[in-house]
């Protein structure tokens, strides 16, 4: 670590939990975030500024007049362009030392498998079951851990699947492949800081499990009630029949 990062991180650093090894093993770190809208932006933005070596970007959709209300890491000006490269312009503003991958594409089966396979940490922010299906059914077979989020109207929810220990659920042991499909800020509306919220705690959850300071989320799915300013912690059993991670261990 250079002068210049060692005063970059300087606040980071000096708490115990993280230290210069904390700081270390974050420098080292790949990270594909998958979605760079409402949650993705505060996500992508805390990890480059907290020193996540590369992050992974992926969404193929471009910035529109309506996202602005809430996806921070965008601009009027860039409106039109694809989402991964304005949030890339943010972050290199924010941080240039941090390397960033582009992924404009729609991730199929395998390209998905091969991108999980090369990150320490998977962070859902898509806005689909489909997707998150995917993810999730990659992740468990990489075993690479899966912070997931969700937000719409004034709730949110997150949670983090740790597919290194099969002893936890995964993403597909919380919901059915019946799950209702048109849960999409755009047919529900969303307050604008809700998706602040539940992004930052997706990525003070990437960064735990990254450096391996304190205890996840795994086993459990916090939800956030806006309209009162409450939080829910729920036990998040193991589904013995899961067709996804019941027999992959």
């Amino acid at each position: 670590m250079n002068d210049q990062q060692l005063l970059r991180y300087s606040r980071q650093i000096m708490l115990p939990d993280v230290d210069l090894d904390g700081q270390e093993k974050l420098l080292a770190a790949r990270v594909l975030i998958i979605g760079l809208g409402g949650l993705g932006s505060p996500v992508a933005m805390y990890l480059a500024a907290a020193g996540v070596g590369h992050l992974v970007l992926a969404d193929f959709d471009t910035v529109d007049l309506s996202n602005l209300q809430r996806q921070i890491a965008h601009t009027t000006d860039r409106i039109g362009q694809t989402k991964v490269e304005s949030a890339a312009q943010t972050l290199h503003s924010l941080n240039p030392d941090v390397q960033i991958t582009c992924i404009t594409e729609v991730l199929d089966t395998e390209s998905l498998a091969s991108q999980i396979s090369n990150v320490d940490v998977v962070v859902d922010c898509c806005d689909n079951f489909s997707t998150r299906f995917a993810v999730n059914a990659a992740c468990v077979a990489a075993k690479v851990p899966l912070v997931s989020g969700a937000a719409i109207r004034l709730e949110g929810q997150v949670a983090v699947f740790d597919n290194r220990d099969p002893n936890y659920p995964c993403y597909r042991c919380l919901y059915d492949e019946e799950s209702e499909e048109n849960t999409t800020c755009a047919a529900n509306g969303v307050l604008s800081p809700m998706v602040g919220i539940i992004g930052s705690m997706q990525a003070l959850e990437t960064i735990k499990l990254i450096v391996g300071f304190g205890k996840s989320l795994a086993g459990k799915l916090l939800v956030f009630d806006a309209r009162y300013s409450q939080w829910r912690e729920l036990k998040l059993p193991k589904d013995s029949q899961c067709p996804v991670c019941s027999h992959t261990h």
